[in-house]
């Protein structure tokens, strides 16, 4: 990338101590994980109603199983890509740096990110329908790949994921939604902007002040928000971004 930084923005990045970042499915297509939004993503071959809601689990629990057996395959043979990796050096460049994933395919967490927040759950981990209980994924597919195994309970294990028609965690949501809130830095990386709440953490940070840079190559709703647009795909953006971050927090 050869882009200009706006000495305003150069010196809110010298200056950021609390940084948030959300990250959406385009921080993963790099690894080989389709979005869910774009052209080509996953949604335009599958209906969500068929098969990432309660009623289709209900209704037809082996398929809805099968089907997030193959994500969960497929999301681990993924690897990290250096958007992920980038992320991680800032741990190093600002005092705290909290990320905020609508992804469930884990990459941010085996990347080496220690301060996550998952709000809309993981693959990696499957969860009584009954009893909450939690177990590894992987070890619930080797007990069953065709239907969802049984919990001692008696109830089905499902994947630990936030379907469309259930609430985020609210312990989660609330914690994502204060550290916006308080942040100096906030950065949007390959998410549409339209998922709420998620979304609504971009408001909620630029009302509070905040600097706000986006690395999205199409336009979103809060584009014309940003401070800094980066209009390439975020394994591009962010280590770009994090050398010139660097190069601002360099002691003189």
């Amino acid at each position: 990338m050869n882009l200009d930084i706006p000495d305003r923005v150069r010196e809110r990045l010298r200056a950021a101590r609390r940084v948030v970042v959300l990250s959406g499915a385009g921080v993963s297509k790099e690894s080989g994980l389709d979005t869910f939004r774009g052209a080509g993503g996953l949604w335009e071959t599958q209906r969500p109603e068929e098969l990432a809601t309660p009623q289709a689990f209900r209704r037809e629990p082996g398929r809805v199983w099968r089907w997030y057996g193959w994500r969960w395959e497929t999301a681990t043979n993924a690897q990290p890509n250096p958007g992920h990796l980038a992320l991680v050096e800032w741990e190093a460049l600002f005092p705290e740096l909290l990320v905020v994933t609508q992804n469930v395919d884990g990459l941010h967490r085996r990347a080496g990110t220690s301060r996550l927040l998952e709000v809309h759950g993981t693959i990696l981990q499957a969860r009584c329908e009954r009893c909450g209980r939690t177990r590894d994924m992987g070890e619930a597919l080797s007990e069953s790949r065709d239907e969802p195994p049984v919990c001692a309970c008696g109830g089905r294990y499902r994947p630990d994921v936030v379907w469309f028609g259930e609430t985020l965690d609210e312990a989660v949501l609330s914690r994502a939604y204060e550290e916006a809130a308080s942040c100096d830095l906030f950065v949007s990386a390959g998410t549409s902007s339209t998922v709420y709440p998620a979304a609504g953490l971009i408001d909620v940070a630029h009302r509070a002040g905040a600097c706000f840079i986006e690395v999205n190559p199409e336009p979103t709703p809060f584009s014309e928000l940003a401070h800094l647009r980066l209009e390439a795909p975020a394994g591009e953006a962010l280590p770009w971004l994090t050398k010139e971050i660097r190069a601002c927090r360099r002691p003189d």
